[in-house]
């Protein structure tokens, strides 16, 4: 719904999901609720793609927040949170089967709950993740694919492939999980 701002008509929710664009203050008054949901333990995490940075850092778990769209992003109240754990082997796919089953809930409890709760204020101060780029899936040929694994497994293979340049040429990665290890 976010790549066609401008034929929002309104109505009781506005579910703003992993939305690249800004809605504006008028568009959002149409809704009696326009909520955002958010991976990152709110006020820390703001901006783009966060569980990718949290990932890339080494979390085990991530928190998904469901906030009030407001000025400036991701500054809103907080509605609800859940989180998932990570084992450290899921891959860009599983991450985001994870992460989408606590959107979900969020949305869910949004339904059930915003009419007979309140939010509460974002307590700390924030801090942001910048708006990934290409740049960000390069790897390091000289270091262990140990150490760049975190960089690996959460490179999405069609707008973020993980890759290197070496001798001259530019390779792509693709990581793929088959199964198990034999023991």
């Amino acid at each position: 719904m976010c790549g066609q701002v401008d034929e929002l008509l309104g109505g009781d929710f506005l579910f703003l999901v992993s939305c690249q664009s800004i809605v504006s203050t008028q568009l959002r008054a149409r809704y009696r609720y326009c909520l955002v949901v958010h991976a990152s333990d709110l006020p820390t995490g703001r901006g783009m793609s966060p569980q990718v940075w949290q990932v890339i850092s080494g979390a085990k778990h991530i928190t998904v927040t469901l906030l009030n769209a407001d000025d400036p992003v991701d500054s809103g109240d907080i509605w609800q949170q859940r989180g998932f754990e990570l084992q450290g082997h899921e891959l860009y796919d599983e991450i985001n089967a994870k992460l989408f089953d606590a959107e979900f809930e969020l949305l869910d409890w949004a339904l059930e709950h915003c009419v007979h709760s309140q939010p509460r204020i974002q307590q700390g101060e924030p801090t942001y993740y910048p708006r990934r780029c290409r740049e960000d899936s390069r790897i390091n040929p000289e270091e262990s694919i140990a150490s760049q694994f975190d960089l690996l497994r959460v490179a999405d293979t069609e707008r973020y492939p993980a890759f290197f340049d070496l001798r001259g040429y530019r390779y792509e990665v693709v990581l793929k999980k088959v199964g198990k290890a034999y023991e």
